[in-house]
């Protein structure tokens, strides 16, 4: 929804030449991004996925059924969204003056917020620390599955065991990796530097270049 959304507009702005976006149009931008980063609780089901593979392939069937299965997507869904508004309804309170620049590409909730005219205080806390807890839950979710599958695949004596386990989860090791990896370079980038211009380089990566590599990725299983 986010690509489909921000690419779209993207497209637009190509053909008119016209790079404007309303106050509506903005705040819909900054939901579905949120909601698209917030989708990391899909590789925490994925993660999920594989550690059942691995360390109970032939309890497999058995758990992993089509009810659990749609369970966990409609209830990573759930998260996102319901995380995506509140990081994004408290920007409704806030003051804005009229013909602002944002210095990216799209509107980010950090570019956003520097440029309210109220005080951002009590939003930043809120938006910091859902973010953080947000953030937390699925990482240490991913790491649990992933100490349980090393741990397994230590205990295969083969090596052929060994690499048929690993290639199981491989892609999704990959496609987690280059999301928190190129995520946090962003947002590392942004903090150690007050260039206009890095931050939405940075931005590409995790926005376009990642969800671009994950077919590809996954086509190698």
């Amino acid at each position: 929804l986010f690509r489909l959304h921000h690419h779209s507009k993207d497209t637009a702005e190509h053909q008119t030449e016209n790079k404007v976006i309303t106050y509506a149009g903005g705040l819909s931008q900054i939901f579905f991004h949120c909601v698209w980063m917030l989708g990391q609780f899909t590789h925490v089901c994925d993660g999920y996925d594989c550690f059942v593979a691995i360390c109970h392939p032939l309890h497999y069937m058995v758990i992993m059924k089509p009810q659990l299965c749609g369970l966990l997507a409609l209830g990573s869904w759930c998260i996102s969204v319901m995380g995506s508004l509140l990081e994004t309804l408290p920007v409704l309170r806030l003051s804005f003056c009229t013909n602002l620049e944002i210095p990216h590409f799209l509107c980010d909730l950090p570019e956003v917020l520097k440029l309210a005219c109220s005080d951002i205080l009590i939003h930043n806390i809120v938006v910091y620390f859902a973010t953080g807890l947000l953030a937390m839950i699925p990482f240490k979710g991913i790491l649990l599955s992933y100490y349980q599958i090393v741990s397994s695949i230590l205990r295969i004596s083969s090596a052929g065991g060994k690499y048929k386990a690993f290639s199981t989860c491989g892609s999704h090791l990959l496609v987690v990796s280059l999301f928190y990896g190129t995520g946090l370079g962003v947002y590392l980038s942004s903090a150690a530097t007050s260039s206009s211009r890095t931050s939405p380089v940075a931005s590409v990566m995790y926005t376009m270049v990642t969800p671009m590599l994950n077919p590809l990725i996954y086509s190698f299983r």
